[in-house]
């Protein structure tokens, strides 16, 4: 029998990798782990963490002038940047401290430095080579930035917590979560801010209801939509100020230009094709069922398999891959109704089938819809409109997908997502009593659909 270094050894200390050395470790497998970057990967550092706190810092301004209605005022009121910046580092910090002492005390050995593949069983970090019966490669993703005249003035999610200075105009570019959130962001903490996005409606695959309602919402926050619009190229100006030439001809001033365009693989210069292992056209590690690549003793999890880029999900991947390795188990991920949330203002919060997916798949759909002013903004004069909607199979009476828009959507719809996993009909939520005063009520008092 072979000897090995370790037992397995893991290439990116993310939420996936993390968690499968973890566990496997705490399975007495002996683990490595090894990491370039941040302790905890994109979600601590530069993604979900970091984004949810300064989506917090951007509510309360828009929250100070609603409490005038309830008759709390104000005077004075300033935004200091560099203490929303520092603290959030301060806490980011605190985190990465966690997690390296999760894997310490867990068993791992923590290697400091970026690993590439240089055989099946062997892996490099520096000068150093390692060999391991099995290898999980779980490096995420990294931002796409396209190649425009300019784009050396342009700035992804992995700086934008950190800039020196908040700025005054902000432009991003893109149409999926993370562009729509930071517009939120910067509109919200007080920059003249506009999203453009190369499509119709941003937020494609999402339900088109949900899209459309989101888009008026957001505009009614400050923020300039431009749809159907690019940027060719950016010249920086004399005074350091950035100057977009769109794609209708338009010129657009900003002191910052972020793209969130999408993120790929983190694959370049990890060692993939000197072992043959199948990748798909955008560098995703192709894996079977078990999270197995064409090389037998080499593993993948995470953002870089490219099937649900989303952190729990990465999670869920890397323990199933332990427990049906190293307890026997057989385990398959369930990628069947994952609740997911956009952190824009107000919040979207989504699970299972949207209209036309439900319409695609099912012959009767029954669609039943509520919108309405929130409570709170009867008084605190925001004009503000929350949206639900439900999609069901008119036959089984079976709840194919609940949306929506308005504050706290992803607080709601996580308990929810629970109720279609136990596959609730439209008559469970029925007899459900309500919470009142509340939003989520209106789950299980919509009586009538509003068309067939």
């Amino acid at each position: 029998m072979a000897e090995y270094d370790f037992d397995l050894f893991v290439i990116g200390a993310g939420s996936g990798g993390v968690r499968a050395a973890r566990m496997a470790a705490g399975m007495g497998v002996k683990v490595a782990i090894a990491e370039d970057r941040h302790l905890g990967g994109t979600c601590v550092n530069v993604g979900c963490v970091p984004k949810k706190l300064f989506v917090y810092a951007s509510h309360y301004a828009e929250s100070f002038e609603e409490a005038a209605g309830f008759g709390l005022t104000h005077k004075g009121m300033e935004f200091d940047w560099p203490t929303l910046r520092d603290n959030k580092t301060k806490e980011i910090e605190r985190l990465n401290g966690i997690y390296q002492n999760l894997l310490v005390n867990s068993g791992c050995e923590l290697i400091n430095g970026r690993a590439t593949l240089v055989d099946a069983h062997t892996v490099a970090v520096g000068d150093k080579q390692y060999t391991a019966e099995r290898i999980l490669v779980a490096v995420g993703g990294w931002p796409n930035i396209p190649d425009i005249p300019g784009k050396e003035h342009i700035i992804s999610s992995n700086e934008v917590f950190y800039l020196k200075e908040f700025p005054k105009r902000a432009l991003i570019v893109g149409g999926g979560y993370i562009a729509v959130e930071f517009a939120g962001i910067f509109a919200g903490l007080g920059a003249k801010t506009t999203l453009a996005y190369r499509g119709d409606l941003f937020l494609r695959g999402f339900d088109n209801e949900i899209r459309e309602f989101t888009a008026k919402e957001v505009a009614k926050k400050g923020v300039d939509l431009q749809f159907n619009n690019n940027i060719e190229s950016i010249e920086k100006q004399a005074d350091g100020s950035l100057l977009a030439t769109m794609t209708d001809g338009s010129v657009i001033e900003a002191d910052q230009i972020m793209y969130a365009t999408g993120r790929n693989p983190k694959v370049q210069g990890l060692g993939l094709e000197a072992l043959g292992i199948e990748q798909g056209k955008n560098g995703a590690i192709v894996v079977n069922d078990e999270f197995q690549t064409n090389v037998p003793s080499v593993y993948a999890v995470g953002d870089v398999i490219d099937r649900v880029q989303l952190t729990p999900v990465a999670l869920a991947e890397g323990m199933a891959l332990v427990r049906n390795l190293y307890a026997g188990a057989n385990q398959k991920v369930d990628y069947d109704l994952i609740p997911t949330a956009v952190f824009c203002q107000p919040n979207i919060g989504t699970v299972g089938l949207s209209e036309e997916q439900a319409r695609e798949q099912y012959d009767n759909i029954e669609v039943y819809k509520s919108e309405f002013r929130a409570m709170k903004h009867t008084i605190s004069g925001s004009e503000e409109r929350t949206f639900m909607k439900m999609l069901v199979d008119a036959d089984s009476r079976k709840v194919l997908g609940v949306h929506m828009v308005g504050p706290d959507a992803g607080e709601i719809i996580q308990g929810i997502g629970i109720a279609l996993k136990a596959g609730a009909t439209k008559e469970v939520f029925d007899s459900t009593i309500g919470i009142h005063p509340t939003a989520a009520e209106e789950f299980v008092t919509m009586r009538e659909p509003s068309s067939n």
